[in-house]
């Protein structure tokens, strides 16, 4: 039963913020807060977004959704059969030094004023009939290339990297809009909004909830002998955590299972679970005095895009989002493997970005889905009109590649039709399965168009801009024959996406002995 008042529509709406600018270098200094975010976002299971809408208003913070170039955008998402579209929302937790509060909280004094990094970024993903809720996690050391960036506010354009950078770099670069920018060119997923929150939003959001309980296996105490560590210390078991010690759970690194960014991300998963049952279950939190303080913190916490930027558009969201069950969310990280000290996204990553994209739950409880054909508004040209280049990639770890495979395909386009085909003869790559690639939204019908002649599945046509124009990479899948068979794709979440249900009241971190006390 929902612990929400029925409200009446809030009244039309008053005055906005601007986002804080710093532009300085970028500190290494880690934060996760996930679960405060998320928190913000189910706001509607409290019922705090009716109250003080225009003083509340005042309060939020908004900036521009995406600064990225419109090529390197994904295409909106499809509704479905009933008119009801899917939402996509990017979580942000900035570890700017920008207040004297921020500075004494995340500490670094060396760092006060320098350029915000996204260490944390958790994509959440709404089904489009609500019925269910996915949370994909990537890690802050995650090495990609960031597109072309342009600060709303001074005009600066931030080239495209050439080389993979942490992902974490992007909030620097013009805002979170370049952090949106950077998930839609990675993943091709249309991120409909992005919330941010940074320390002093996290003390005061979580001193507001009241208190979240958390385990940890053993006695923990964060710390180490050169000053590293969240300072985190608690007694074997549950407690219950808020204000700093719950932003020193959500930061803890040392001393939780590998001291990696990864069980981090696990103890935050852990956290986020374990605040939206109490937000959704604890009756004190129908308490106007409580709903005040939450609403306030709130508010005062967030920075949003503008199709966020006043409380009646927060509480249609929070109301949206409340039909989602808790036994129907499901929490990932991004699939991975170390590169040196960072991690950059597996095959099974490019399977789960592919399970939102289509709108399939992660936790497998989906009716079956008739597949869709991906679409788009662009149309493609005449199919002697369309320039497609032909790599060879069936070289694999264990066998070398074809000889003339790039040429053996060409030659079966153009009998199909495709006459301004040519392979390419520079040496053969690797490529476990067969994709069409294209550079910008204008080739993407032609991409499509090759695709559906040649028998390879819409979710092989790929956005790149590796490539300068349609590019059929023939895989290890298509060693030989003219004849195209997609092998079937799996809509089982993947065993390295970590995943975690929301009503799991089980789960328990583990505690490294070296950190006990």
């Amino acid at each position: 039963m929902s612990l929400t008042p029925q409200a009446p529509a809030p009244p039309a709406e008053h005055g906005r913020g601007r986002r804080r600018k710093d532009g300085r270098k970028r500190t290494r200094r880690v934060l996760r807060w996930t679960a405060i975010t998320v928190a913000v976002v189910i706001l509607g299971a409290s019922g705090a977004g009716y109250l003080y809408y225009r003083h509340l208003n005042s309060n939020i913070k908004n900036d521009a959704l995406n600064i990225g170039d419109e090529k390197d955008r994904a295409a909106e998402s499809k509704a479905n059969a009933a008119g009801q579209k899917p939402l996509n929302i990017l979580l942000i937790g900035s570890d700017a030094r920008d207040t004297a509060e921020n500075q004494k909280l995340g500490g670094a004094k060396s760092t006060f004023g320098s350029a915000p990094l996204a260490d944390v970024q958790m994509l959440v993903h709404v089904s489009a009939d609500r019925s269910n809720m996915s949370v994909v996690s990537m890690p802050r050391d995650t090495l990609l290339q960031i597109p072309k960036c342009t600060d709303p506010d001074t005009g600066e354009v931030y080239a495209a990297t050439t080389t993979r950078t942490m992902t974490n770099q992007s909030l620097g670069r013009g805002g979170p809009g370049c952090t949106v920018a950077t998930w839609e060119k990675l993943t091709d997923i249309h991120i409909d909004h992005f919330m941010m929150i940074d320390f002093s939003g996290v003390v005061s959001m979580a001193d507001a909830v009241g208190g979240v309980p958390v385990c940890v296996d053993a006695n923990i105490y964060s710390h180490t002998s050169t000053g590293s560590g969240s300072g985190l210390k608690l007694e074997k078991g549950t407690t219950s955590i808020k204000g700093k010690q719950a932003l020193q759970w959500l930061r803890t690194r040392y001393g939780f299972e590998d001291g990696s960014d990864l069980a981090r991300a696990r103890a935050q998963h852990m956290y986020m679970n374990s605040m939206v049952r109490q937000l959704r279950e604890n009756a004190t939190l129908t308490n106007p005095g409580k709903l005040q303080n939450l609403a306030e913190a709130a508010t005062k916490a967030l920075t949003v895009d503008d199709g966020l930027d006043t409380v009646k558009k927060l509480y249609d969201l929070a109301d949206q989002l409340r039909q989602v069950p808790t036994k129907r969310i499901t929490m990932t990280t991004m699939p991975n493997r170390y590169v040196g000290a960072r991690v950059e996204p597996t095959e099974d990553a490019d399977t789960l970005f592919r399970l939102v994209r289509e709108d399939i739950a992660l936790d497998g409880k989906d009716k079956k889905k008739t597949t869709t054909e991906t679409t788009t508004s662009d149309k493609a040209a005449a199919d002697d009109k369309i320039g497609i280049q032909v790599q060879n990639g069936t070289r694999t770890d264990t066998l070398a590649p074809v000889s003339g495979r790039a040429t053996a395909v060409t030659e079966l386009l153009v009998s199909k039709g495709f006459t301004q085909s040519a392979a390419d003869t520079s040496t053969a790559t690797a490529a476990e399965k067969t994709l069409v690639r294209y550079p910008s939204v204008d080739l993407k019908g032609d991409a499509l168009r090759v695709a559906k002649v040649l028998g390879i599945p819409t979710s092989s046509v790929k956005k790149s801009t590796d490539v300068s124009g349609v590019t059929l990479v023939v895989g290890a899948d298509w060693r030989s024959g003219t004849t195209y068979e997609a092998p079937e794709e799996s809509d089982t979440t993947p065993d390295t996406a970590d995943a975690i249900n929301g009503a799991d009241t089980s789960k328990c971190m583990h505690v490294n002995s070296d950190y006990t006390w």
